[in-house]
């Protein structure tokens, strides 16, 4: 089937929509194996995605890890009080301690980016099952150890590209683009038009006496400490992470791999920078326009941190266009409109309050999410017990990862790259490659795919 036709497949539409019951059922089935759990960085989304696990399944957190003492106590009794056991988690500054005692069925790792290679492989080394948060790695080749760790060591490795597992982002593939109504799709643009980028200069200042500063740089560049630094602001500065392409992009550009069912791009272009706001600390990008090539369709990003959105009702989203019509989907709902006569068609996230009530006063949840996170957490228990690929697999994160990697790469070096997927480099060009890989801060290792 041509990609960009999607013509109705029978039995497809009725097959996506019946996901959700076969995730239950399998985890169901599997219920009795209370499954152990332990998080790797306790900051906002480790809780989020930690509370939606004990949601959906009879775990025991048995661990939890953070450099920062005050932020892993209130975990702990956030968890003491969510969890059927009522115990609080042992607690751990250092992620290697924790898992020396190899006792973890499933670990998540919610840290800072910058250290999610590192804890991750550790923790398929250590025998557990994964969950980790988006983006895969900071550079190319801690994504590609990441895949060949999972791959050796035979472990589920589950990426927090949770549209994958967005019930109505499965409902708008399953009613427009596996029933054909978009026809032939001849472009596609996604896009984030929040002003996200931190402003202004935080004055240096010495770390809260609760954080372990050294250890939570790690790997990164050692930068003086200024209130972005922690909690959250961290996504400011680029020896953190990639900038809004590996916090945005990497979402919406591997929902539209997974809807699509594109594999790699042939080649990626990036344009832009620091355009507006020269005056900030942060040395993120705050404009940005990237172009992912996949031959017959060109996948087009736009983020700009400044000036109104293209959209208002879509600032965050994916636009299908076909010769039959369009569809603009996001977080918080999805819109498909025919090109002349037919049928527009209208979705919104699934809230389950009815069934998790605690969803309307938890501190900090995105409640548009809620539901994707479970049918995600749902997917990996599934899967821990059948050991198949999970929805959003090591191998999808990576591709999805290294692609807005690459991106940063053209806009640094001011020219196209071309990625070779059996060889892992960029064709032709030797300085490309060697940024493949960032300099890591000793004593850490760099992380390799053999």
């Amino acid at each position: 089937m041509n990609r960009r036709q999607f013509l109705h497949v029978g039995g497809l539409g009725a097959a996506g929509l019946a996901l959700s019951s076969s995730w239950r059922g399998a985890a169901a089935e599997f219920a009795d194996q209370k499954k152990r759990v332990g998080l790797i960085g306790t900051g906002w989304y480790g809780k989020c995605d930690l509370l939606r696990l004990i949601q959906v399944a009879p775990v025991e957190v048995v661990s939890l890890c953070d450099v920062d003492k005050v932020m892993v106590a209130e975990a702990a009794d956030i968890v003491a009080s969510r969890q059927k056991s009522g115990r609080k988690p042992r607690l751990y500054g250092d992620y290697r301690e924790m898992l020396k005692e190899k006792d973890l069925d499933v670990v998540l790792v919610a840290t800072p980016d910058h250290w999610h290679a590192l804890a991750a492989i550790a923790a398929m080394e250590a025998g557990a099952d994964v969950y980790v948060q988006k983006p895969t790695s900071v550079d190319v080749v801690e994504s590609l150890a990441m895949l060949a760790a999972a791959r050796r060591h035979g472990r589920v490795v589950q990426v927090g590209t949770q549209r994958r597992s967005t019930p109505h982002l499965i409902e708008a593939r399953d009613r427009v683009l596996r029933t054909g109504k978009l026809g032939t799709i001849g472009h596609v643009e996604i896009c984030c038009y929040w002003h996200m980028r931190a402003r202004g200069n935080p004055p240096e200042t010495p770390p809260p006496a609760s954080l372990d500063y050294e250890m939570w740089t790690g790997p990164a560049p050692m930068r003086p400490f200024n209130a972005w630094v922690h909690p959250r602001g961290w996504r400011a500065f680029m020896e953190y992470g990639n900038g809004i392409m590996g916090d945005m992009c990497i979402h919406m550009y591997d929902m539209v791999r997974w809807l699509l069912d594109l594999g790699w791009p042939k080649g990626v272009s990036s344009s832009g920078g620091i355009l507006m706001d020269k005056s900030s600390k942060a040395n993120i990008s705050d404009t940005q326009t990237a172009v992912f090539d996949h031959g017959d369709l060109q996948v087009v990003w736009n983020h700009r941190t400044w000036g109104a959105p293209v959209d208002p009702k879509y600032p965050w989203s994916a636009t299908f266009y076909g010769d039959k019509g369009t569809l603009k989907a996001s977080v918080f709902s999805y819109d498909f409109t025919p090109q002349g006569k037919g049928e527009a068609l209208h979705g919104e996230p699934l809230y389950e309050y009815d069934k998790f009530p605690e969803d309307q006063t938890e501190k900090g949840l995105e409640k548009h999410c809620a539901s994707a996170i479970r049918w995600h957490m749902r997917d990996l228990l599934a899967c821990t017990s059948t050991r198949k690929p999970p929805v959003a697999d090591i191998e999808q994160g990576a591709t999805s990862t290294i692609s807005c990697i690459l991106a940063n790469l053209s806009m640094q070096l001011g020219r196209s790259l071309a990625w070779d997927p059996v060889r892992s480099r960029v064709m032709g060009d030797d300085e490309a490659n060697r940024l493949l890989r960032r300099p890591y801060r000793a004593p850490w290792v760099h992380p390799e795919p053999a």
